[in-house]
C-alpha cells in the first residue's frame, strides 16, 4: 500500500475506476429492465399461457376478403383459432402445396 508513503493513484487509475463503476450500474439497470420487459411480453404470446392475438382473426378475415382462401378454408381456420389448438384436424392438410 503506497498510500502510507505519500504515493497515490494516478489520475487515469481513478478515472478508470469511475468509468467501471458507472458502466456496472448502467449494465445492472439495463439487465433488470430487459428481464422485466421480456416477462411482460411473454404473457400475451401464444404458447406462454396467453390467448390467441385478436390480429389472427382480422388477418383471416382480410385473406377471405382478398380471395386468397375460400369459404370452406375460412371456416376451417376460424374453427382452429376458436379451439385454440393451433393445429388443423388430422387428414385435412394444408392447401399451400397445391
Amino acid at each position: 500500500m503506497m498510500f502510507w508513503y505519500g504515493g497515490g493513484w494516478a489520475w487515469w487509475q481513478a478515472g478508470l475506476m469511475w468509468v467501471a463503476m458507472i458502466a456496472f450500474w448502467v449494465f445492472l439497470i439495463w439487465a433488470i429492465y430487459a428481464l422485466v420487459t421480456s416477462a411482460m411480453r411473454r404473457g400475451g404470446e401464444p404458447g406462454h399461457g396467453g390467448q390467441q392475438p385478436a390480429d389472427a382473426r382480422r388477418i383471416l378475415d382480410e385473406r377471405l376478403a382478398r380471395g386468397e382462401i375460400d369459404a370452406e378454408e375460412y371456416r376451417r381456420l376460424r374453427d382452429v383459432l376458436d379451439d385454440g389448438t393451433g393445429r388443423s384436424p388430422a387428414g385435412t392438410g394444408s392447401r399451400r402445396g397445391r
